[in-house]
């Protein structure tokens, strides 16, 4: 299976409102609870209306379209990860699951799943 890294620094935040996410930035994730606003993007593209943020997150996704019917493709990526004490931040979309990991561990994640048989392009 392959795994295509991201090249750009990512931030996991809450905000107040919808009104200052920019919608035309090529990658984001918005969720909304009765409790929160979250959204994921480009650190560069952090909205002002920021509550909390959490900055130096690096991101591959899974490529391809994968099947609903599918079953473990995440669990087996988390699991390679965590038997190297990799914490990981998912999000799923219709066509495939982005995983990010901190920054300072980016490159040993990535490592670590090509050694078990990943091919990172």
């Amino acid at each position: 299976m392959n795994i295509q890294k991201l090249d750009y620094d990512l931030t996991v935040c809450k905000v107040s409102t919808f009104d200052e996410i920019n919608t035309k930035i090529k990658l984001f994730f918005i969720s909304r609870t009765d409790e929160e606003i979250s959204l994921v993007c480009p650190t560069k593209d952090v909205p002002l209306n920021t509550c909390a943020r959490e900055d130096g997150w690096k991101a591959f996704r899974i490529c391809g379209t994968l099947d609903f019917s599918l079953i473990g493709i995440l669990s087996k990526i988390t699991d390679i990860l965590a038997r190297h004490n990799i914490g990981v931040f998912a999000v799923s979309t219709y066509n495939t699951d982005y995983i990010l990991v901190k920054k300072e561990r980016f490159d040993e994640a990535l490592s670590a799943l090509n050694r078990s048989g990943y091919t990172i392009v």
